[in-house]
């Protein structure tokens, strides 16, 4: 169970009832089989899975609207959290997104979920607002949280 041999890769359909898996223990609302599989049909979505000994270990998701990229969803497996996956997870929609010309990314987070808060920051995310009762399982606030990618250079470049 060594997460430095994870493989971070695109989702497959029959990765589904495995990232369903992480979804029941992860939240209290979880997305059902036909979300993901309607996922898989849009063309706006990116998956990435991270897999550990054949198993579905962690997964993120992203839309691509425009030039910006909106984090749907980041789950890891209760038995592999806090080894460094949701990082590798992160580090993966973010370098899909600059592939694919994005200039922002953004998700909301749980206002409760501090681990989550300091990961983001970590990678630069910034707090840009509140999301009031956003989540409909309590009520609980989401914090907006946005990172640039595209820096102020990129426009700055002189011939």
């Amino acid at each position: 169970m060594n997460v430095e041999e994870a493989v971070i890769r695109q989702m497959k359909i029959e990765d589904i009832p495995g990232i369903i898996d992480i979804e029941v223990q992860c939240f209290p609302i979880p997305w059902t089989h036909h979300a993901f599989r309607m996922e898989t049909r849009n063309k706006l979505a990116v998956y990435q899975v991270a897999v550990v000994g054949g198993k579905i270990a962690a997964y993120g998701g992203m839309w691509l609207i425009l030039d910006e990229a909106h984090i749907t969803n980041v789950a890891v497996h209760p038995q592999y959290q806090s080894k460094g996956l949701g990082r590798k997870i992160m580090e993966a929609l973010i370098r899909e997104a600059r592939q694919r010309s994005m200039h922002r990314i953004t998700l909301e987070v749980r206002k409760s979920n501090e681990a989550a808060i300091r990961l983001y920051k970590g990678m630069d995310f910034l707090v840009s607002g509140i999301r009031p009762g956003y989540y409909h399982d309590n009520g609980e606030d989401a914090i907006i949280m946005w990172k640039e990618l595209i820096t102020s250079d990129f426009f700055n470049l002189r011939p």
